[in-house]
């Protein structure tokens, strides 16, 4: 174990601190507990579940009377987005899961979003039911109706958090993880804006109020044309007014752009049904007014390069509108902090955090659930639940490693040559690399002298500089890293994903591969901060030493012999400098008396114990006796393919 010394002593403070606070806490009637969660969504319950598991103090505090409290309003239509499939043709559960977008990682089978719904796209009240099964099932310590306040920075005496409930309640805690997830409504920065339009979080579900109603959305997100696919066949026409193009998920390979189960208004405005899309940011949208009941836009002026009469007379928006709705998003809501605490947004909605999850305004304080997004945004699912239980997952990873000395979870294999099927596995069937694509990666770690292999699953890829102090794991030299992912150049909103020339499937060509596809990284040494830094724009990794991309499958499996195993074989061959190939025991009696290297396999399995050894003595003796055997001709069989 790396850093061995100064880790044990961080290790032991925190415990005789935890203890310490156990003495002092209760004297003081206080409700202590070492974690407490904020939230009772999946991203909480998922947080909570792991440690329960593990038997750590925590308890979860739930402001609503149910968990998932989110989800018993929103969406609006009641319709999720998140791919409720159900079957795939195989049995294995990790397999499955790459393709199941509702359900938390638990050891209960029944717990599934599958065996709640059968819909692709299943109802809100599904996922609600299956959260708070979820949290009764497993025995999730959940504290309901409680809703928790005036959060401020760690009291440097004791070392704790102290916190409030609704009631005055007082609370403390060693860590905080805030999983309250985005659920403040964004809107118009202008207050005569907000006076006329309607919010996305106040809208009627009524169809009969859209009746032959014209209406302008402002917002081009899913919650708007959520909006739009669920009217349109009751208004005159709908107008999408959006601050930039619209980019499409098939496109951007990013979940959170315009899916096609809402695009029902880009079909109607491309065949010129009346309804419409136009591009630019409110800020152009200079006034509203409104005049026998209806809304009119007054656009901002602004040097067009046309005419005065062009501009107004062609005004895309210059037909009234019976009603303006706004569908802008949902933006972190800091409400729970002390106005003490110098709150700060990034990308305008989400809380600042490390690369560990933890806040950049209160140090000590975490995040779970949906804002950890904001360390994957616009590149992979995490802010679905597809995405962020595994970010929930590697939080309490993170912290069994850091308050209580236990290693990143790993497998040992004795050599490169045992390690092949868990990677080919792995590649094959882990979902949490499947999802997190890009973001979470499997690291293989190399000794240096007794041939052995550790795995290390599913760690945060630009946490790479940090992989000994925060896995726990030493790296003493060699190390591969997998990863999945697109080709660079082919998630664009611009980008013609359906071209007959998308795919490349040869292993010739597994460089250019376009879809998510396996990709190796060999560094001689693990890479430093600064080497992260410098990485070139697009790549997820520094340029390691050598580089083999898997080619792609139509269907992701990537097990074809030649096609696939082949290449990784070959691959740890040049890292180990070994022969990795399988052999039976007559051929590798042959090969033993025929050549002056034996492949690992027969090192390994077939002369380990039994037969002819290789090893010490005997092995001199055995090639002492090859020139006889082959007449002293020398003869030396090359490699086989």
């Amino acid at each position: 174990m790396i850093a061995g010394g100064e880790k044990m002593c961080r290790y032991l403070i925190a415990s005789a601190v935890a203890c310490m606070i156990s003495a002092t806490v209760h004297s003081n009637g206080r409700d202590h507990h070492e974690y407490c969660i904020i939230g009772a969504g999946p991203g909480g319950l998922q947080l909570a579940y792991f440690l329960h598991r593990a038997g750590r103090d925590y308890i979860v505090y739930e402001k609503g009377n149910t968990a998932g409290t989110f989800y018993t309003k929103y969406p609006i239509h009641r319709t999720l987005i998140s791919i409720n499939k159900r079957h795939t043709g195989k049995t294995n559960k990790e397999f499955n899961f790459r393709h199941d977008w509702n359900s938390l990682i638990s050891d209960d089978k029944t717990l599934l979003l599958g065996k709640y719904s059968k819909e692709l796209f299943p109802h809100a009240n599904k996922l609600v039911q299956y959260l708070k099964d979820f949290a009764k099932k497993l025995n999730i310590s959940v504290q309901y109706n409680s809703t928790i306040g005036d959060i401020r920075p760690r009291d440097q005496k004791s070392g704790l958090f102290h916190i409030n409930d609704q009631n005055g309640r007082k609370y403390t805690c060693n860590i905080i993880t805030v999983a309250t997830g985005m659920a403040k409504p964004k809107l118009p920065e202008r207050e005569a804006l907000r006076n006329l339009t309607i919010g996305y979080h106040e809208l009627s579900t009524d169809l009969d109020d859209f009746e032959g109603k014209s209406v302008l959305i402002l917002g081009r997100g899913n919650s708007g044309f959520e909006t739009a696919q669920y009217i349109m066949g009751r208004t005159n026409y709908i107008h999408m007014f959006a601050r930039s193009r619209v980019k499409l998920a098939w496109s951007t390979h990013y979940v959170g752009d315009l899916r096609a189960v809402n695009n029902g208004l880009l079909d109607t405005y491309q065949l010129k049904s009346l309804d419409g899309v136009v591009t630019g940011h409110t800020a152009y949208i200079h006034a509203m007014r409104k005049n026998d009941g209806r809304l009119y836009v007054a656009r901002r002026k602004a040097d067009t390069g046309h005419s005065p009469s062009c501009r107004v007379e062609n005004f895309a928006l210059r037909e009234g509108y019976d009603m303006i709705i706004t569908c802008l998003g949902f933006m972190f809501d800091p409400s729970i902090f002390n106005e003490s605490v110098d709150f700060q947004y990034k990308n305008e909605k989400y809380p600042r955090m490390s690369l560990q999850y933890e806040s950049r305004d209160i140090p000590g304080i975490y995040y779970a659930g949906v804002t950890t997004h904001v360390l994957d945004h616009k590149r992979s699912a995490g802010g679905f639940i597809h995405g962020f239980r595994y970010s929930s997952r590697t939080l309490h990873r993170i912290f069994e490693n850091k308050y209580h000395n236990i290693q990143w979870p790993h497998v040992k294999f004795p050599s490169a040559l045992h390690a092949i099927p868990h990677l080919i596995k792995r590649i094959n069937e882990g979902s949490d690399i499947y999802q997190m694509f890009g973001v979470l990666c499997d690291f293989m770690i190399f000794s240096k002298d007794s041939g052995e292999v550790i795995y290390v699953p599913a760690f945060p890829c630009a946490l790479t500089p940090q992989f000994v102090e925060v896995s726990g794991h030493a790296v003493p030299g060699k190390l591969v890293v997998l990863a999945l992912e697109y080709g660079k150049n082919f998630s664009d909103p611009a980008a013609d994903v359906f071209s007959p020339h998308r795919a490349f499937p040869s292993p010739r060509l597994a460089h250019k591969s376009n879809f998510l596809h396996p990709v190796l990284y060999y560094y001689r040494h693990r890479p430093t901060v600064a080497q992260f830094s410098q990485r070139p724009e697009k790549w997820i990794l520094p340029i390691p030493d050598r580089i083999h991309h898997i080619a792609e499958d139509f269907t992701t499996v990537f097990d074809a012999p030649r096609v696939h195993v082949l290449g990784v074989r070959r691959f740890l061959e040049y890292i180990v400098e070994k022969d990795l190939r399988q052999f039976y025991m007559r051929q590798c009696m042959i090969i033993s008396l025929l050549s002056t290297t034996v492949p690992e396999s027969c090192i390994l399995y077939d002369f380990k114990g039994e037969g002819m050894s290789i090893r010490g003595e005997q092995s001199e003796s055995l090639v002492e006796m090859r020139p006889w055997v082959l007449g002293g001709h020398g003869l030396q069989l090359k490699r086989f393919l």
